[in-house]
């Protein structure tokens, strides 16, 4: 983030226009609209900007832009050159304004053009009357903080107003049923917050492959307890004051130890938070999300479960391999790697059948242990395999070959991401997707 956005407030301040021309004067209109003292001048002088909250230019002198930069910058005032970006302290955004609300739209200055495109979809996109939907917030903020004064309450609570029947009555123009409703709701409203925990599915890696469910879950979270393979991409997504903790494990390395996970689960709800645990892939495949749900369901809990994207389907998916093919694999079997008292206990017997793809989870360490379980199975070591790093992700690489030739060659060419292995007749069959940009 090239530059930090901030709101200022200008009424009564003075400001100080210097130049001439039509754009200081589409500056001069939002300034006046932002209630500031406009402070006019054709060339510059210091004196100028004493009491100045902030200095625009455009249309002036070369000399005069740039000794306006540097008293500006000597006395910590915000200063902007218009379409100079090396003379700027601070740049102007797009706006889209609706009563109470404004919206900043920028491109760090790269691009003007774009972010005015994008402000028009924006434009599009908001209702006409959101604004009335903020100025409940303003006329009912100094009630909800006296009769919820936790947090996590105010916030619940607003979340429900916000998108709820007041919201709805705003947005039809009906305001004093809309404050009548809110009010309402308020007398309601549970002073001490239940505490609540989504169990998310983050997906492969992608942010763009997360469900519209798990995106609203990560908006609304107090607090995100997250594993190493949730990537940095989807954390960028949740609430920026939500709390975040992290609790990876890597190859039987856990910094936190599954029981130490469920006791905290427990913890924070009794606290009245809102709880995302977020999970690589699909909380409930290979994830353990079912221990936490039956922790939560002991303790009273009350949690959902919020799907995601498992790591074979989003690996397969990126690599052009059919998981099923009327022509070589009418089943599907997701098989762990780990081992159960030092041992990979698995039925080899059922997993060496024809006619089926086999997708093992975290199987790096143990894949000899496999091949070899196969083996004496009758399973073809020629087999078609595929092992897939970073899978769903854009770091995502691919090691492909018979079984024989992946389990070989599996240790040198395995880095630090996590691994998944397809297995089938299946995986030779798959042809590689366009990109994109193709």
């Amino acid at each position: 983030m090239r530059h930090f956005p901030a709101f200022l407030d200008l009424a009564g301040r003075p400001a100080l226009l210097l130049g001439q021309g039509e754009a200081l004067a589409a500056k001069a209109a939002l300034l006046r609209a932002a209630g500031a003292q406009l402070r006019e001048a054709p060339r510059f002088e210091e004196a100028l900007l004493d009491g100045c909250a902030l200095a625009v230019a455009a249309g002036a002198p070369e000399e005069d832009l740039r000794a306006l930069q540097v008293a500006c910058l000597r006395r910590g005032i915000p200063v902007n050159v218009v379409d100079r970006p090396e003379l700027c302290s601070f740049i102007t955004p797009a706006i889209v304004t609706r009563d109470e609300i404004t919206i900043g739209i920028s491109t760090g200055g790269a691009a003007p053009v774009l972010a005015r495109l994008i402000r028009q979809k924006v434009e599009a996109t908001l209702p006409p009357l959101i604004g009335r939907v903020a100025a409940l917030g303003r006329r009912f903020q100094q009630l909800v903080r006296e009769r919820l004064p936790s947090l996590p309450a105010r916030r619940a609570f607003m979340e429900r107003a916000l998108t709820g029947e007041p919201a709805q009555l705003a947005l039809g123009g009906r305001q004093a049923e809309a404050e009548a409703a809110f009010a309402q709701m308020l007398d309601a409203a549970e002073a001490t917050p239940r505490g609540f925990v989504q169990l998310v599915g983050a997906g492969p890696g992608a942010a763009d492959l997360l469900t519209l469910r798990a995106l609203r879950a990560l908006g609304e979270a107090d607090v995100i307890i997250h594993d190493r393979l949730v990537s940095a991409e989807v954390l960028d997504l949740a609430r920026r004051d939500a709390r975040r903790i992290f609790v990876g494990k890597k190859r039987s390395v856990h910094c936190v130890p599954q029981e130490g996970i469920n006791a905290l689960l427990v913890e924070l709800a009794q606290e009245g938070l809102r709880v995302v645990r977020l999970k690589g892939g699909d909380p409930f495949v290979f994830g353990r999300g079912g221990e936490e749900a039956q922790a939560l369901a002991a303790a009273g809990i009350a949690f959902e479960v919020v799907p995601g994207v498992t790591a074979a389907l989003g690996c397969a998916a990126q690599a052009g391999i059919p998981l099923t093919h009327r022509d070589a694999a009418q089943m599907l079997t997701f098989v762990t790697g780990h081992t159960r008292e030092g041992r990979l206990d698995l039925d080899f017997a059922a997993l060496a059948r024809s006619r089926q793809t086999l997708a093992v989870y975290m199987g790096l360490t143990t894949l000899p242990a496999l091949r070899d379980g196969l083996a004496r199975e009758g399973y073809d070591l020629a087999t078609p395999a595929a092992l897939i790093e970073s899978g769903g992700s854009p770091h995502q690489r691919e090691l492909r070959g018979s079984l024989a030739e992946v389990a070989a060659k599996a240790p040198g060419w395995a880095g630090d991401g996590p691994i998944l292995l397809l297995l089938g007749e299946a995986v030779a069959l798959g042809a590689l997707p366009l990109k994109r940009d193709a």
